[in-house]
């Protein structure tokens, strides 16, 4: 069965940093699968942040990019997520997720992952 477990989450001002990471188990080949972070906040969607194809291929939402950096590693089956210049708005529930298939492709679209993680909070305070 797969299971994702993220930590790293917490409180932190205006412009601080965390990293999040994202432990991956309960599959083989995991290098075959492309990941991504999601967040959600309160009343709003669950929204893309960053992925990793499975040729190690990075990309990012507009509204992250510059600021988040997603990274891999497959020996230890982790997904990170590192977040520098937080702004209140970045508060949120984050996730990490698995695609549904072994595809090359990128997506931002929760459609196309169907393993996620419990979640990790994010608050930031102004």
């Amino acid at each position: 069965q797969v299971q994702l477990v993220e930590s790293g989450g917490g409180s932190v001002q205006a412009g601080g940093s965390l990293r999040l990471s994202c432990t991956a188990s309960g599959y083989t080949e995991y290098s075959s699968y492309c990941m991504a972070w999601f967040r959600q906040a309160p009343g709003m969607e669950r929204e893309g942040l960053a992925g990793i194809t499975r040729d190690g291929i990075t990309f990012y939402a507009d509204s992250v990019k510059g600021r988040f950096t997603i990274s891999k590693d497959n020996a230890k089956n982790t997904l990170d997520l590192q977040l520098n210049s937080l702004k209140p708005d970045d508060t949120a529930m984050y996730y990490c997720a698995r695609a549904r298939s072994r595809w090359y492709g990128s997506s931002l679209s929760s459609s196309d992952y169907n393993a996620w993680g419990q979640g990790t909070q994010v608050t930031v305070s102004s």
